[in-house]
């Protein structure tokens, strides 16, 4: 069975296109969490692209989800299904150092592979369980690889990878990998690159935007 992975940011909800292949859709919600944090006064943190978490912070994350999860699911229509993955048994390795964030573990959640075998469209707020607050790119790239998914794409405001000022058509994985560790690249398009390449290692084919990147 052909599947879909759909990794939506949160500043490209308005994008959002599912077909009638079996799809699921992770989705961020960046800039909204950065903007009621500092709305209530605090300053948004990131280390490599991952927002540092405290439990002040979870908080605002889960309702922050919970809205862009709504939104997502009332585009997509009846056929979504909204899901918290903290909730689903979704795993991660806790990263203390960012605090209550967490490097995902490929799985396969009994209730997104019932959900597709009926025809429906998970949608996944990307939560583990701790609760851990986990980047949706990296999520979406666990859970394509966890799933057996064929296909990962990454929806972006940008059209996709830039070098040197260059919109790259393709990169290959272990040169993106090579690039992110001498700092050729930094802020959010870091964990989509390193997420695209693991998934594409891993047999799922990935694109961020219109940059296919190959194993």
């Amino acid at each position: 069975m052909t599947i879909n992975v759909l990794k939506v940011g949160g500043a490209s909800l308005g994008r959002i296109e599912v077909g009638s292949e079996p799809t699921v859709v992770v989705h961020g919600a960046g800039p909204q969490i950065s903007q009621e944090m500092e709305r209530r006064g605090l300053t948004p943190q990131f280390v490599n692209g991952r927002r540092v978490t405290t439990s002040e912070v979870l908080a605002i994350v889960r309702e922050s989800f919970a809205a862009v999860n709504a939104a997502v699911c009332a585009a997509i229509g009846e056929r979504a299904v909204p899901f918290f993955g903290d909730e689903i048994g979704l795993a991660a390795r806790q990263v203390p150092e960012l605090g209550l964030v967490g490097d995902p573990l490929p799985c396969a959640p009994a209730p997104i592979v019932g959900a597709l075998a009926a025809g429906l469209v998970p949608v996944i707020a990307p939560l583990a369980r701790g609760p851990l607050n986990v980047n949706a790119d990296e999520m979406a790239s666990a859970l394509a690889v966890g799933i057996g998914a064929t296909r990962i794409t990454f929806l972006t405001d940008v059209p996709g990878v830039y070098l040197d000022g260059e919109l790259m058509r393709s990169i290959d994985a272990a040169h993106a990998e090579t690039l992110v560790g001498d700092g050729v690249f930094d802020g959010g398009i870091v964990p989509k690159l390193l997420a695209a390449a693991l998934a594409a290692k891993n047999g799922v084919a990935a694109d961020i935007g219109v940059t296919a990147v190959a194993a």
